[in-house]
């Protein structure tokens, strides 16, 4: 997993799940991919509730939060809290479920997050990240990484990004995800605050040369491999979000751009889709639903002719209850038969 940082999926509530981590990693072998956010009270509370009568409904419950498919390496457990006894407990959860890493979120700015106190409202409490990020790397040898912005409302300004970061890197951050884009928590809604505040990719420049024993990725108006490719120039790393839930195979390059890895030929759109039948036959077998997974598919065609009808026969075939992996094979055969 050394490096894998260079080019890496951002944590995305309701898109980064195991099936769509499983469906980058057929885009990319080498990049690090992440859970959506857990939050370690939830853990909490599974773990306390781990009865002799209730183990069992205890321990589904973890899998959905933590089970991942060893394909999926390297990949991160994005932890939500603000307590540092109970992310320490995540962490040590993290590494026995056998996570690559742990990364706190200090970046979410949704109403919800802040009223329990976690994400981006934290980026005024460094102290507070701090403790947390000492607790968690004293109870894992695994790294510990934090995903913030630049700054939130009116804590915006350069010199207290570098003063957050130097007090959470001295207790043992690893490495900083810095979405350039402060966030207002109050007035502007998740969506709004990753358009509205301005791009200040200079800021992020800034703190890696002026710490350049840091690791620092940058996050934030990535669209496309070509500016990925300029950002690497000055920082340690770039993570994609949107850019890459919305166009998977926009990235189908990485490895071979990114990572100097040719060792095999840039994924299509059908080698996609066959090669998560395996995965959706594993998934339909534990009576999962296999529009978990095609809700996913329906972003890897694009930009052809065909490919608005493709979607919609995909989502209309996999929407049904009992919708089964023949509809991924039909699916499949279809773009192999027109060269995708």
């Amino acid at each position: 997993m050394e490096h894998a940082y260079r080019f890496s999926v951002a944590p995305m509530l309701d898109c980064t799940d195991r099936h769509f981590r499983l469906l980058m990693r057929q885009v990319s072998r080498r990049c690090l991919l992440s859970s959506e956010m857990v939050v370690a009270r939830a853990l909490h509370h599974i773990r306390a509730d781990l009865s002799p009568a209730r183990a069992a409904e205890a321990e589904q419950r973890l899998e959905r939060l933590l089970g991942f498919d060893p394909q999926e390496h390297p990949l991160a457990l994005q932890l939500g809290g603000d307590d540092p006894r109970l992310l320490a407990e995540a962490a040590r959860l993290a590494t026995a479920w056998g996570y690559d890493e742990i990364n706190l979120n200090v970046g979410c700015p949704s109403e919800k997050v802040q009223q329990g106190r976690f994400g981006a409202c934290l980026m005024a409490e460094p102290d507070v990240v701090a403790r947390c990020v000492a607790a968690m790397a004293a109870a894992t040898p695994l790294p510990v990484t934090v995903k913030q912005r630049i700054g939130i409302d009116d804590l915006d300004s350069f010199e207290h990004l570098i003063h957050f970061v130097d007090t959470v890197a001295a207790a043992g951050a690893r490495r900083f995800a810095v979405h350039a884009r402060k966030a207002w928590l109050q007035g502007l809604d998740p969506k709004q605050n990753r358009t509205i505040p301005p791009l200040r990719w200079d800021l992020v420049h800034r703190l890696k040369a002026e710490r350049p024993q840091l690791v620092i990725e940058l996050n934030g108006g990535l669209a496309d491999l070509a500016s990925c490719q300029t950002q690497l120039k000055l920082v340690d790393g770039v993570m994609v979000g949107r850019a890459a839930y919305a166009h998977p195979l926009l990235w189908a390059d990485v490895d071979r751009t990114i990572f100097n890895d040719d060792s095999r030929q840039p994924a299509r759109a059908s080698s996609v889709v066959r090669g998560l039948i395996p995965h959706a036959e594993a998934w339909r077998a534990k009576g999962g639903r296999l529009w978990a997974i095609a809700r996913h598919l329906v972003h890897v065609v694009e930009g052809v002719n065909g490919a608005r009808h493709w979607r919609a026969e995909l989502s209309r075939a996999a929407g049904g209850r009992l919708a089964g992996v023949e509809v991924l094979e039909a699916a499949a055969r279809q773009l192999e038969q027109r060269g995708l």
